[in-house]
């Protein structure tokens, strides 16, 4: 890898104070890229333009990450007079259709929530420590890095909020509901005793593949499809049914801990989804339709 690859992470880290996960996403999509049209810091447009057949298998959203990171090192490279001209105009451009979340239904939330506590009835830490991971999922709307990492230090003693750290660094309070700081006080009872993290797991924190392969492994036992549940479905769920119930869109966008109200915004698309669903099934022409579709069958 390039060092102008390695300064321009650094930059990011220093400057914009991007998450690891960040970090490596940006090292893979321009190592990548290098790998494919040789140095970076010197390709021309011509190189830059012949990305485009390589990329020609990806998805379109793909493309536009890859696109997007290439055009904000290039934009580096300039502002740091690495270079005299920005040749990043000539990547591939596709326009990616962002893709509407994948939705929980209110019932498929409750038979989450009846399996796991009637498992954390037994008193087992495992149990215990699944009830309070969900709690928090759903109930506040955690990213999954933001929920396992979570300091013991977070956990309110009386205000009902967490302090948690988001993308980037950024500081932010969520609610605590009375049922999620329930959960907590009987997972502090059963929790090892480790001093740093809310969630331990041999000398460190829960791992987030562990979150994800233990909520399939609820799902499967709440008989619910393992492909429907992981801790971002839970997240949209929370988003989702929040505005449903009348929440304001500026109010989710600090709950969910969002820069820009336009990564928010995709949630009114899938009331509004869900509005259609509605007005389809339900209104009156709807069923006169259906009717008259029954008659001609006849």
């Amino acid at each position: 890898m390039s060092a102008a690859i390695e300064d321009f992470l650094a930059m990011l880290a220093a400057e914009r104070g991007a998450a690891a996960n960040t970090l490596a996403a940006y090292r893979r999509d321009l190592d990548g890229a290098e790998s494919l049209i040789g140095d970076l810091a010197q390709a021309d447009k011509d190189r830059l333009a012949s990305l485009g057949n390589a990329w020609s298998g990806l998805a379109p959203s793909s493309v536009a990450r890859k696109s997007s990171s290439l055009r904000q090192f290039y934009g580096f490279l300039v502002d740091e007079g690495m270079r005299s001209d920005d040749p990043s105009g000539h990547l591939p451009t596709p326009k990616a259709r962002r893709p509407l979340p994948k939705i929980l239904t209110h019932a498929q939330v409750e038979r989450l929530f009846t399996q796991v506590e009637t498992e954390a009835e037994s008193g087992k830490p495992a149990a215990v420590r699944m009830l309070a991971l969900l709690e928090l999922l759903y109930g506040s709307g955690l990213r999954a890095t933001e929920l396992v990492s979570l300091p013991l230090s977070a956990v309110p003693r009386d205000a009902p909020f967490l302090t948690v750290t988001g993308k980037g660094g950024a500081a932010r309070m969520v609610p605590v509901s009375g049922r999620a700081k329930e959960a907590l006080g009987k997972w502090l009872a059963v929790r090892p005793d480790e001093p740093k993290f809310l969630f331990p797991s041999r000398g460190k924190h829960l791992s987030r593949v562990r979150l994800f392969q233990m909520l399939k492994d609820l799902a499967v036992r709440a008989d619910l499809p393992a492909d429907k549940i992981s801790p971002h479905v839970l997240r949209h769920a929370f988003a989702t049914h929040l505005l449903e119930g009348g929440a304001d869109l500026r109010v989710l966008q600090t709950l969910l801990g969002h820069a820009d109200i336009s990564t928010t915004q995709i949630y009114t698309h899938v009331d509004s989804a869900r509005l259609v669903a509605l007005v389809n099934e339900r209104h009156p022409l709807a069923q006169i339709r259906t009717d008259r579709l029954a008659e001609r069958g006849t």
